[in-house]
Order: C-alpha cells, then sequence, then structure tokens
C-alpha cells in the first residue's frame, strides 16, 4: 500500500484470505468492499504513525478465508521507505492462522464442560474421554467416590452424544427394594401384584431411545443382576407378570463407588454383567485428588448458592480459603456444597470468614506444628522430594505445602 493506504498489489493469498479482486489496485484500504471490520486498521494505522512494524496475533477476522467457518488470522505491517518524517506506505502480511489456534484453544485447560467444573489433568482428561464418546451409544461404567459428581458425568455424556434431544432417565438402584426395582427398572401387567390395577412401562421403556443412568449399580441384588444382563445382551425386556417381551434401544450408563472388579472376585457381582457394563469405563477423581480445582468449584457455588439463599456473598476470605484448601474431603464435592451452604447461613455480612465453616473444618486445622512438620518430612521422603506427589499425600496444594515448609523450616532441597 502507498502511504495513503491505497492498494497497489497483492498477491494470490490476499486475495483468498482477503476476498480481494482485481478492482482492489488503485483503492483506499477504507473504500475496500471486504466482508470484515478491518480490525487490521489498527495495525496499518499505528505502522504508518510511529514508522515502526507492529504485529498482531490471532484475532476474529470475517474475511473470505477460514474453510467457510470463523476465521482467525495474525497480522504483520512494515513501513516501507521510512524517513525522518513519513513513510512511503506499509507492507501488510495477513496470514490465516486458522487452524492453528483452533488446535491451540483445543489444548487449553478447560476450566468447566458441561456442567463439570474444573481445570485439573483428572478433568481435562475426563473431558475428553466424554468428547469421544460423543458419537457412539457404547455402555459406559463411571466410577468414582460418593460426592464427586458421577450423575453430572452421565449427563454430560447424554447431552454431548447423539440421543441428546432424546430422553435422559435416572434411577438410584441402592434407593429402591429388589421388588420395587424391577417393577420400576421393567414395568409390569396388571395384575401382577398387589395394586397393579393397570399395565405400566417401566424405565427403559421410557428411556426407549435415549439414555438409562443406573446410579449405584453395585448394589442390585444377584437376581436382579441377571434381568439386567439379559436386557443388555438382548435389548429386550418383559414387564412383571408379563409374557411378552419388548424391544428396547437404550444407551446404558452406570456409576458405582463400589470396586466391583474385586466384587466380581469375591462372588458378589457377576462377571459377564461387569463386562457388559464396563465397554468403556471412566473414573471421576476425587477432590482430594484435584486441589486446584477447589478455588473453581468455591466461585461456582457461591454463585449458585447466592441464587438459592437470595445472599449477596462476594466471596471467601484467604484464611477461610486455606481451611478449605487443607482439608481432606472424604466427603468430596457434594460435601463442599453443603460445608458452603452452611457457611451462608452463618455469615451476616458478605465475606465468608473461618469461623462461619462447619467446626469440621477447625478440628482438622487444629493439628499441632509438630505433628505436621513430621507429616511433610514424611511426605517428602516418601516422595523422593516431589512436592506436588507429597501434597497429593497430604490432601494439600502445593502452595500449602511450601508454605507450611518455609514456616515450618523445611529445607526447599532433598537431603
Amino acid at each position: 500500500m502507498d502511504r495513503d493506504l491505497r492498494v497497489l498489489n497483492f498477491n494470490s493469498s490476499a486475495a483468498t484470505i482477503c476476498g480481494l479482486d482485481s478492482a482492489a489496485p488503485g483503492t483506499s484500504f477504507y473504500d475496500l468492499p471486504l466482508k470484515c471490520d478491518k480490525k487490521c486498521r489498527g495495525a496499518l494505522e499505528t505502522a504508518i504513525h510511529t514508522r515502526k512494524p507492529v504485529q498482531t496475533r490471532y484475532f476474529k477476522c470475517g474475511g473470505a478465508g477460514g474453510g467457510g467457518g470463523e476465521q482467525y488470522v495474525s497480522v504483520s505491517v512494515t513501513p516501507r521507505r521510512v524517513t525522518e518524517r513519513q513513510v512511503e506506505g506499509a507492507v501488510i502480511v495477513v496470514r490465516d492462522e486458522s487452524s492453528l489456534y483452533r488446535l491451540e484453544k483445543k489444548q487449553m485447560p478447560r476450566s468447566s464442560f458441561s456442567g463439570l467444573i474444573g481445570k485439573s489433568s483428572p478433568m481435562q482428561m475426563l473431558y475428553s474421554m466424554i468428547e469421544r464418546l460423543a458419537g457412539v451409544p457404547s455402555t459406559v461404567l463411571i466410577r468414582g467416590e460418593n460426592g464427586t459428581g458421577k450423575e453430572l458425568v452421565a449427563a454430560a455424556l447424554h447431552a454431548n452424544g447423539g440421543r441428546h434431544d432424546r430422553p435422559f432417565i435416572k434411577v438410584n438402584c441402592a434407593a429402591l427394594t429388589e421388588t420395587l426395582l424391577e417393577s420400576e427398572l421393567f414395568g409390569h401387567v396388571r395384575g401382577a401384584f398387589t395394586g397393579a390395577l393397570r399395565d405400566k412401562a417401566g424405565l427403559f421403556e421410557k428411556a426407549d431411545s435415549g439414555t438409562l443412568f443406573l446410579d449405584e449399580i453395585g448394589e442390585v441384588s444377584p437376581q436382579m443382576q441377571v434381568k439386567l444382563l439379559r436386557v443388555l445382551q438382548e435389548r429386550e425386556l418383559v414387564r412383571v407378570g408379563g409374557t411378552e417381551p419388548i424391544k428396547v434401544d437404550v444407551r446404558i450408563i452406570a456409576a458405582t463407588n463400589r470396586d466391583l472388579a474385586k466384587d466380581v472376585e469375591e462372588g458378589r457381582f457377576r462377571q459377564d454383567l461387569y463386562y457388559r457394563l464396563k465397554v468403556v469405563e471412566l473414573t471421576v477423581a476425587p477432590l482430594r485428588e484435584r486441589p486446584e480445582d477447589l478455588p473453581l468449584l468455591v466461585e461456582h457455588f457461591l454463585g449458585r448458592l447466592n441464587a438459592k439463599l437470595g445472599r449477596n456473598i462476594s466471596g471467601v476470605s484467604d484464611e477461610a480459603l486455606r481451611l478449605l484448601s487443607g482439608y481432606p474431603w472424604p466427603g468430596n464435592v457434594r460435601e463442599l456444597e453443603h460445608a458452603l451452604e452452611h457457611a451462608f447461613i452463618m455469615c451476616p455480612t458478605r465475606m465468608i470468614l473461618p469461623d462461619h465453616l462447619p467446626p469440621v473444618f477447625h478440628a482438622a486445622a487444629a493439628l499441632d506444628g509438630a505433628t505436621m512438620r513430621e507429616r511433610i518430612l514424611e511426605a517428602l521422603a516418601r516422595n523422593a522430594g516431589n512436592k506436588s506427589r507429597a501434597a497429593r499425600a497430604l490432601n494439600i496444594d502445593r502452595k500449602t505445602l511450601y508454605r507450611k515448609m518455609q514456616e515450618y523450616g523445611i529445607s526447599d532441597t532433598p537431603p
């Protein structure tokens, strides 16, 4: 371009990326009929004004390129024939970085995904696995301790799959007796038992073409395991008291907090059903193994509880957050939510302080310094001085470990 930013020349790549045509030479940049908002204008004007090169990286551009989707470009502008007072023009190089941008964006840690909260490595792996399972109807077994959010994982699998617009039905297998669970899952015919006044479709039928989530699958009886196995194998069921088989097309997602492999070895769970359920197995890490997710979860629950309780709590004090970070969380994310709700009720101001937390957190923090020093030294020794692993073993985050090491005079260098 010349110093008035009229186009002098352009190559075929510029034509493709920017949508230039044969009428462009001699036309001012400001008058070019581009299908974009001319975001590169700022770089051009700055380079001309300062007489220095300008580079930008990755901004959304509405040009002609980008493979039909959103286009991201980088721009570099170099002034031409710079004198002390003016320039003769500029060379602008526009690069289509759409593919690289999308690749980098995909590799960036996500702080949330489909209702799940967390930026830790275990959560990133979980997000990726959910995405891989989006296009297949495979049966999935979700493992994790109570309170880790297995139901949210099941909901994310359904929402991101091909059946997202079909029913998603949940049943807690541990909350129902064997007889009631059978009737709920398979339905019954009129007269099948006392009180069966009419035919009733079960949850398998109601979830037809959708997803059925069987929570606490490890708690079902051996007799129910046999009946579930038949549905998984044959894709058909018989209502309680009925004789006619009914075909169903249901994706099964099951969850458990038990070690089903051990239950199989000890004869408490059928091996054939276990392998039918475990086509793909997902593990939800406990909260103590992903301490970097705790601040994100706290922020998430603050928003939810403010709406639920009609409050306007603005945050959690640093000392209260340290208490939360140093706690082992046997009840996982569910316990965190309940602890914060307790704090909301006890908090008369807009900031949650240590005194507003449940007493269990103060008891956990009451460990005397000598004992804590011994535990830190032991954890560092067991993990060959690796502070990340030592912090996980102590159920604290790495920043807390460094602070405690400084507090107790523990050398940062292994002996």
